[in-house]
């Protein structure tokens, strides 16, 4: 099967940051850039929502998939959370992917309103919840669904076909799930291929999706990179303790067409960091890096 690479770059929910998130947006759009996300931070007032902002931007742009990094699922219920993104994706043409979390500031999400759940317990809903939204889309007969947490009564699913659901787990029992009933998974932490954190949780999903029957080639791995595109090259592109740091755009190429082609990364979405203006590092990114990349990797075959 072959395999399209996901490039994307991460942009702003700041209220005061609007205008120029959405231009910056249109222009990864216009610069032929996969993907764009995110965050889902509602319990702070200087955010924007993270629905309604992926709506907004997919109404203003033509090819560029949405993708809210992660659901803090909690303040989203399941049924609602599939309508929205089924929704959505029939709206843009099915310009968007699912993002899922188990929640992890919890002190924040009670604020909402929302029961505190335990570790175990929120692993548990957020595979349940995972399960309920593919059932609640693409179509057929309606849906009675008895969980834990989840309860639908012959309910009908949404005729748009359900979204890919990437997860940003981190512990070995939502590692687990993802491996169970996801399609793709972003490291947590900003971890890359490289890191200790990625080579000791991938097998965790590898081995909970063969135990299932799934192959484990068909789950994602897509990767957060922050990181500073300089005009020249630096003299070291990771730190002592091996995280990428970031370097010129010919030091960015190497190091991510290595990630594709001898690690198997099927994305990449980028964080501009550092006192490069965003404009400039958008344009290094997705109009210089990222065709470099695709030119150097071509299709993957999975």
């Amino acid at each position: 099967m072959t395999e399209m690479t996901h490039f994307g770059i991460g942009i702003s929910t700041a209220v005061d940051e609007i205008e120029e998130t959405l231009r910056l947006a249109v222009r990864a759009d216009r610069s032929g850039l996969d993907l764009f996300t995110v965050s889902d931070h509602p319990y702070y007032g200087a955010r924007l929502d993270a629905y309604a902002q992926l709506g907004f931007i997919l109404g203003r742009t033509e090819s560029i998939a949405g993708l809210v990094s992660v659901t803090n699922l909690p303040s989203r219920p399941a049924p609602m959370l599939s309508r929205t993104v089924t929704s959505l994706s029939a709206l843009s043409g099915g310009r968007i992917v699912l993002g899922m979390g188990v929640g992890g500031l919890w002190d924040e999400i009670t604020r909402l309103g929302t029961q505190r759940l335990g570790a175990g317990a929120a692993v548990r809903a957020f595979e349940e919840a995972i399960t309920l939204v593919k059932l609640l889309s693409g179509g057929g007969e309606p849906v009675t669904f008895e969980g834990e947490f989840y309860q639908v009564t012959g309910l009908e699913p949404a005729a748009a076909a359900a979204a890919p659901v990437w997860t940003g787990s981190v512990g070995p029992k939502s590692l687990a799930a993802t491996g169970r009933v996801a399609d793709g998974w972003i490291p947590g932490h900003a971890a890359d291929w490289l890191s200790p954190r990625y080579r000791e949780s991938r097998p965790v999903i590898d081995e909970a999706a063969a135990a299932v029957g799934r192959s484990p080639e068909d789950i994602a791995t897509v990767y957060n990179i922050p990181g500073v595109i300089t005009e020249t090259p630096l003299a070291t592109t990771r730190d002592a303790e091996g995280r990428w740091l970031g370097g010129s755009v010919a030091q960015w190429t190497e190091e991510l067409t290595g990630a594709i082609l001898e690690h198997g990364a099927s994305g990449i979405i980028h964080f501009p960091v550092g006192d490069t203006p965003l404009d400039v590092s958008l344009g290094r990114w997705a109009e210089e890096i990222v065709p470099a990349v695709r030119a150097a990797t071509g299709p993957r075959t999975a």
